[in-house]
């Protein structure tokens, strides 16, 4: 893929110049408009309501939208290089699925409502047996095409629980009022304590940079990665294990919000090249950005849901892409 060296060099500081913009926006915007210089003072304490509403309000809104942007798009890079398919995305193998099922359920037994972490822990426990049950058929040899049509299966089966307990166990209106909100995906009314469920993405993402040469290998494929020293299935466990971890959390804060790990992966291919070492650092900083202007339509346009946005965005682009495809 041959792409421009200008752009590949600014394409970093341009998504970090845009995040910060996008970031003083976010802090800027709300029912009380706050200036560049009331911003400024905000952040340094010295005007307190302007302090208040940035710091309690719109500050950790601001990260979990970050953190959750990093995270899918980090996922969706795993992913694509995982199945050598730009196409591919967080939501192939059901963790997403599975958070939502676990929410769901939390929901429903009233678990949400006795304590703000209950309904994360849920998502997360959910995300994982969902990934466990992936791994269980990774560790048997299975292939790539196996591992798909698991994951087809899989979100199949969680997306009929979730189904069913929406429909039996929720006679409450304020609980299918908070589920269907919840499965919609949106970052509203997040707190601090919400950032710190979702701060292990810092790590886990970190943890992606140093691989990037071993998913260069991969991609060029698994025997080819093979003879040239890479340990192919354990590197596919770790990869698996990764991408999920990254999605649970995200689906833990903000629920189910589509497409993110599909567009901006792809997009940054088309721009830079294939590189992962140059595309991790990348990824992180314009899926944060993405999401971050998502929320931000969200925000301006009477309430709209992110999940809502983020499809209406993703669902014509991968038209787009199967129609330039095929």
């Amino acid at each position: 893929m041959s792409t421009n060296p200008w752009i590949s060099r600014i394409a970093l500081p341009a998504a970090l110049v845009g995040l910060i913009g996008l970031a003083l926006a976010s802090l800027g915007i709300g029912d009380m408009t706050l200036g560049l210089g009331r911003i400024w003072a905000g952040l340094r304490g010295t005007d307190h309501l302007a302090s208040t509403i940035i710091w309690d309000m719109r500050m950790p809104r601001l990260v979990a939208a970050i953190l959750v942007g990093a995270a899918l798009s980090a996922s969706g890079l795993v992913m694509q290089a995982y199945f050598r398919n730009s196409l591919a995305n967080p939501g192939l193998l059901g963790v997403s699925s599975g958070g939502a099922a676990g929410a769901v359920i939390a929901i429903s037994l009233g678990w949400s409502s006795v304590s703000i972490w209950f309904l994360p822990l849920a998502a997360i426990i959910g995300s994982f047996l969902a990934l466990f049950a992936v791994l269980v058929l990774a560790r048997s040899g299975a292939s790539t095409e196996r591992l798909l049509l698991a994951g087809v299966a899989l979100n199949a089966l969680l997306g009929a629980v979730t189904s069913y307990v929406l429909s039996q166990f929720t006679s409450l209106y304020n609980r299918n009022t908070q589920i269907l909100f919840w499965l919609l995906g949106g970052l509203e009314d997040r707190t601090w304590r919400h950032v710190m469920i979702a701060s292990p993405i810092i790590a886990a993402a970190a943890l992606l940079w140093p691989l990037g040469r071993q998913m260069d290998l991969l991609s060029l494929g698994s025997q080819e990665a093979q003879s040239l020293g890479v340990d192919v299935r354990r590197l596919r466990r770790y990869l698996l294990s990764l991408s999920a971890v990254l999605t649970a959390l995200a689906t833990a804060i903000a629920g189910t919000v589509g497409f993110v790990g599909l567009i901006v992966p792809h997009v940054l291919r088309l721009l830079v090249g294939p590189e992962h070492r140059r595309l991790v650092p990348l990824s992180l900083v314009a899926g944060a950005a993405f999401v971050l202007a998502c929320d931000l339509i969200s925000r301006t346009t009477g309430g709209v849901r992110l999940g809502i946005v983020t499809s209406l965005i993703g669902g014509p682009f991968f038209l787009w892409l199967l129609r330039k495809q095929t």
